[in-house]
């Protein structure tokens, strides 16, 4: 799986899935740019790649527009596009209140469409754009609709987008994380011994037994952006230990 002389830009990179991607890329021989919205995280783990540190508020229209053009200083096209950020909170029926539904939705969904509508001119024909969904988006979970519902939509773009991108030859696929043990579960809003406790029913029903690892991701990612995935449109790949299989 070879990334040879291609260019590669993936959001929210500084941790994580997104983070273990960049390493997967940069090792398969690709010059890799990350976002972040942390500016001196960004650059820290850019430095530690190696990468490109480009910052963006995914939920800022104007700041994705920003992402287009540094993209395009720094690279003459761009091949792979992995759409990686996101956030993910607990959002409970009765206590949601419509501000977290617009971060979610925002970020999630809103700022994953137009970074692909931003990024697009610089795509080339044989590129591949990667959205990261989740299992979520298979199984219902108590407490977690509206983020499951980002997830959901981000497999309808999947399919859609690559019907719509077919004739300019640019694939767009999905990777589906299972539970994955990253920085991410801290920031749910759930207190810590309910998230302790969540966990530990989950990992019970994994039939793998364990959270994924964010490298486990990482290659899927890889081979969705190598050539070895070229009869793949609109496809979702699950990386999930069988827990939305099984």
């Amino acid at each position: 799986m070879d990334l040879g002389g291609r260019t590669a830009l993936i959001t929210g990179g500084t941790s994580g899935i997104g983070r273990a991607t960049a390493e997967a890329f940069v090792a398969a021989g690709a010059r890799v740019a990350i976002t972040g919205q942390d500016r001196e995280r960004l650059a820290t783990a850019a430095a530690l790649l190696p990468a490109i540190p480009l910052h963006a508020e995914m939920r800022d229209l104007a700041s994705i527009a920003a992402l287009r053009t540094a993209a395009a200083a720094a690279f003459p096209r761009l091949d792979v596009l992995f759409v990686n950020a996101g956030v993910a909170f607990a959002t409970p029926i009765e206590t949601t209140d419509d501000a977290l539904y617009d971060r979610i939705m925002d970020i999630n969904l809103k700022g994953a469409f137009f970074t692909v509508q931003a990024l697009l001119p610089l795509m080339q024909r044989g590129g591949s754009i990667i959205l990261n969904t989740s299992w979520l988006a298979e199984v219902g979970t108590p407490g977690l609709s509206l983020l499951s519902a980002s997830k959901a939509a981000l497999r309808s773009l999947a399919r859609n987008l690559s019907a719509e991108l077919l004739p300019r030859g640019i694939r767009v696929n999905a990777v589906s994380p299972g539970a994955t043990d990253t920085p991410i579960h801290a920031k749910t809003g759930m207190a810590p011994d309910a998230l302790a406790a969540f966990a530990d029913r989950l990992r019970g029903a994994i039939p793998l037994g364990r959270f994924g690892r964010p490298d486990n991701v990482a290659a899927a990612a890889l081979f969705l952006a190598s050539d070895r995935s070229s009869y793949m449109l609109g496809a979702e790949m699950s990386v999930d230990g069988g827990f939305a299989q099984l």
